[in-house]
């Protein structure tokens, strides 16, 4: 299970993703009590470089926000709405995380790797399962919206996504982030995932 802690702003929320063991970090370039500017964003991905994924979190982005993102933050992954890349001119070697939204009209062909989730990032509001798990049987979807240690493991029984992505579930405060619930969204997932492969196998 691919895990995402979306919405980094403190050296403590780095220190507390890498502690748990998380696969990516996300920083957040869009409109958001979250949001960072590209060097803060940088100062606070320094201890991760090379030990977890630190994606650029941005939505319908200009070009030049882009350019500056890429110089100044240096992302390993781009996320950004999937129709947002149709347009950007970006390096072939940055790697990308599409967002697809619940609601919204699906391309016919989908991406080898997308994230799926409601129509407001961060909002703390529940996706659509059902739709998800369809989306999930046919690429590496990514499942996010309002997911807390409480609900992930439901989440990942009910839709089988190839990752899960937490920002709001794991806060104090609005752009707060709690080492604590980290920890336990973390582990709540692992072994969520862990379980249904136990199923699946048996």
């Amino acid at each position: 299970m691919w895990i995402k802690v979306c919405g980094m702003t403190s050296r403590q929320a780095v220190a507390a993703a890498l502690e748990a063991g998380a696969d990516a970090i996300g920083f957040v370039f869009a409109p958001s009590v979250r949001q960072l500017t590209p060097q803060l964003a940088a100062d606070l991905a320094a201890p991760a470089r090379g030990r977890i994924r630190c994606i650029a979190v941005t939505r319908h982005p200009t070009q030049s926000e882009v350019d500056e993102i890429i110089a100044t933050f240096a992302p390993d992954v781009l996320q950004t709405d999937a129709e947002d890349l149709e347009r950007l001119d970006l390096p072939r070697e940055l790697e990308r995380l599409p967002v697809l939204r619940a609601g919204c009209a699906l391309p016919d062909a989908l991406p080898p790797r997308l994230l799926f989730e409601g129509p407001v990032s961060g909002a703390g509001v529940t996706c659509d399962w059902s739709q998800a798990r369809q989306l999930a049987a046919r690429t590496g979807l990514v499942l996010a919206g309002g997911l807390n240690e409480a609900n992930v493991a439901a989440a990942i029984h009910a839709v089988r996504p190839f990752g899960v992505d937490v920002s709001s579930g794991v806060e104090e405060r609005p752009g707060v982030k709690s080492p604590e619930r980290i920890a336990r969204f973390v582990a709540a997932a692992r072994a969520a995932a862990q379980s249904d492969l136990k199923e699946m196998t048996t």
